[in-house]
């Protein structure tokens, strides 16, 4: 079994060698999905430095543990990078993230592991609130790698669940309305279809740094049925072995779908 490049960074204690192979012999989760909290505080606690510094770290930490789950073979990885409640904080450091995510997504799209891995880069939310830049980065990178299908990292921005849930019922209402849709036509797959993640399968775990014990508007239609995880540590802070752990956990649950 080769160690993963990550771990022999992260983690070359005997426990990580043995967590490490104790997930590689249970189930991979096949789509895991990101709450990415605690890059303020980490910035104020930890490096003692401005929030933006924490911003830089956490969008660092992003590309890290991409590469983590191309490792680990997780197929789907969803993250949530800004809420439309985000644009409630303070004017600069908006625009800060704005030009951060305008300046990652031209980088990973040129990223010579993203083609390599034929990774598919999605961005959903509402993209009409967002800066001319990075809706041109969004288009810059869904071009790059649009045809690709073997791995899929999608970002969240400018998203809200329960925006997006009104959405979809305003869609459905339209086509009734127009008689292209029967109300008793209507079902779960019918309202899954109309979401942002259409063609995407919902998480199997959703994971929440910071020790925050909240969903805080993500994916609340899709994660009906995920596992949850949380963990203390802050985003920046995370490392390859609290990944392992995360899903270590997901491997000792049993997923009963509510049978």
């Amino acid at each position: 079994m080769r160690m993963p490049r990550a771990l022999s960074r992260t983690a070359y204690s005997r426990y990580g060698r043995e967590l490490l192979k104790e997930v590689l012999d249970g189930p991979i989760p096949n789509h895991i999905a990101m709450i990415m909290d605690g890059n303020r505080r980490y910035a104020a606690e930890i490096l003692d430095s401005d929030r933006n510094e924490g911003h830089r770290k956490g969008e660092e930490k992003i590309e890290e543990m991409l590469e983590w789950c191309l490792e680990l073979k997780i197929k789907y990885v969803t993250v949530y990078a800004f809420s439309t409640e985000n644009f409630k904080r303070d004017k600069d450091e908006v625009e800060f993230i704005m030009t951060l995510s305008e300046r990652a997504l031209h980088r990973m799209a040129d990223n010579k592991k993203i083609h390599e891995n034929k990774v598919r880069i999605r961005v959903f939310g509402d993209h009409s609130t967002l800066p001319d830049s990075v809706k041109e980065a969004i288009r810059y990178a869904d071009e790059r790698t649009s045809s690709y299908s073997d791995f899929n990292f999608n970002v969240a921005m400018a998203y809200g669940s329960r925006q997006e849930i009104i959405s979809a019922v305003k869609d459905i209402a339209r086509k009734v309305a127009n008689h292209e849709l029967e109300v008793d036509d209507i079902s779960e797959e019918t309202f899954s279809e109309h979401l942002y993640t259409s063609d995407i399968p919902d998480p199997d775990l959703v994971l929440r740094t910071s020790g925050e014990v909240r969903i805080s508007n993500f994916l609340l239609w899709q994660l009906a049925y995920s596992e949850l995880y949380f963990t203390d540590v802050y985003w920046p802070g995370f490392r390859y072995i609290d990944f392992l752990r995360a899903i270590r956990s997901y491997q000792q649950r049993i997923r009963r779908y509510g049978e």
